[in-house]
């Protein structure tokens, strides 16, 4: 008998492994990473208000936004420029409020992208440049300064007859606009303890992530304190090394569990429910009363050589009334899946509309394990 050598054989075990992985479901497990976020290691966002100049005539009406009016004369005072008392009537510059993120542990000198957006009535930001605009937190200190040429993505144009306009001309970005002029301090590496937020709170997940943490790490470090919080306490052989502890639990796979949900917005008519729906044994019958009221006015006219007679209007009324009598009654069995759900309401030739009202009915009666959030 041949006998394989041991490197063979843990080739042959690792591919046999790769094969059962590989026949489970890809959306059954999430990485760590994915689920929750260090807290702490977060971004913060930064605002400020500036002009915007070069425009070719479809900036701010300086009569119309005073604001801007203030902020060119200031920015002219502290350039030198006396224009107090003057009508000002240019036409090419605009307001605008500018935004950013500050990534977390961004560093003195480097850059980041700003969004900035008209504040008067300004028709459109194409072609103009952003002046020097301080970027303040909500201590009200400066972190950043941006500056640069505006790109947007859509345009605008009109003659005396027409108009087109595509996208929002009003709101613009600048790539690397931003400057980073302070930074936040924080010291990861030498916390004594650290803890994970959950992106979506639920018992069940933070108290898989504890224990995937605490097999891999072969001791209790993990613990699930509430639904989105799992505080980890750093082991001593991790102490002042806490990037590489972090590094090796966030690529741990969990399994994230969900509450059955169904997120409806009426407003657009979108209906999300999740794969743990389940729906008692209940009957449903859809059908609407539909009143069609057209008017189809008619022009009576005189005959020829008639004495005083006149051409009049006469109204002419259809009313039509639509039952659906067609519709009928269906039953849904105990415990049908989500597929089952939906495939047994399209059946019915249920539109999302009524689908909404459905639903809405069905928890109402209590037959419906989900619960229903109207956006």
């Amino acid at each position: 008998m041949r006998f394989l050598p041991p490197r063979a054989l843990r080739r042959i075990a690792a591919a046999a492994l790769g094969l059962l992985v590989a026949g489970e479901p890809a959306f059954a497990l999430s990485r760590i990473k994915d689920l929750a976020q260090v807290e702490g290691v977060r971004q913060n966002q930064l605002v400020g208000y500036g002009l915007v100049v070069g425009l070719n005539g479809t900036g701010d009406t300086l009569n119309n936004a005073p604001f801007t009016r203030q902020s060119l004369q200031a920015m002219l005072e502290r350039l030198g420029v006396n224009t107090r008392g003057t009508n000002l009537r240019t036409a090419n510059v605009a307001a605008v409020m500018v935004t950013a993120n500050l990534p977390a542990f961004s560093t003195q000198g480097t850059r980041l992208d700003v969004t900035v957006s008209a504040l008067g009535d300004s028709k459109s930001l194409q072609g103009g440049t952003l002046l020097v605009t301080p970027l303040l937190g909500a201590d009200g200190e400066v972190y950043a300064v941006a500056q640069g040429s505006v790109a947007i993505a859509g345009f605008a144009a009109e003659g005396e007859a027409a108009k087109i306009t595509r996208g929002v001309p009003t709101v613009g970005r600048i790539s690397n606009g931003g400057l980073i002029e302070r930074e936040i301090e924080f010291k990861l590496n030498v916390q004594k303890g650290v803890r994970l937020a959950l992106r979506n709170p639920d018992l069940t997940t933070s108290k898989r992530i504890a224990a995937a943490i605490n097999d891999f790490m072969g001791a209790d470090t993990a613990e699930p304190t509430d639904p989105s919080t799992v505080a980890l306490q750093i082991p001593p052989r991790y102490q002042g090394n806490l990037i590489r502890l972090l590094t090796e639990i966030e690529q741990l796979r969990v399994e994230p569990d969900q509450t059955a949900k169904i997120v409806i917005d009426e407003r657009s008519g979108i209906i999300v429910m999740g794969k743990d729906v389940r729906v008692s044994t209940v009957a449903v019958a859809q059908g609407n009363l539909t009143v069609t009221i057209a008017e189809q006015p008619q022009v009576s006219q005189a005959q020829p050589l008639a004495q005083g007679g006149q051409t009049v209007v006469v109204p002419r009324t259809g009313v039509k009334v639509d039952t659906d009598e067609g519709k009928k009654l269906a039953v849904v069995r105990d415990g049908v899946s989500l597929r089952e759900l939906v495939d047994g309401l399209n059946a019915l030739g249920v539109g999302p509309r009524d689908l909404i009202s459905i639903l809405q009915a069905i928890k109402a009666s209590g037959a419906l394990q989900a619960d229903i959030e109207v956006m």
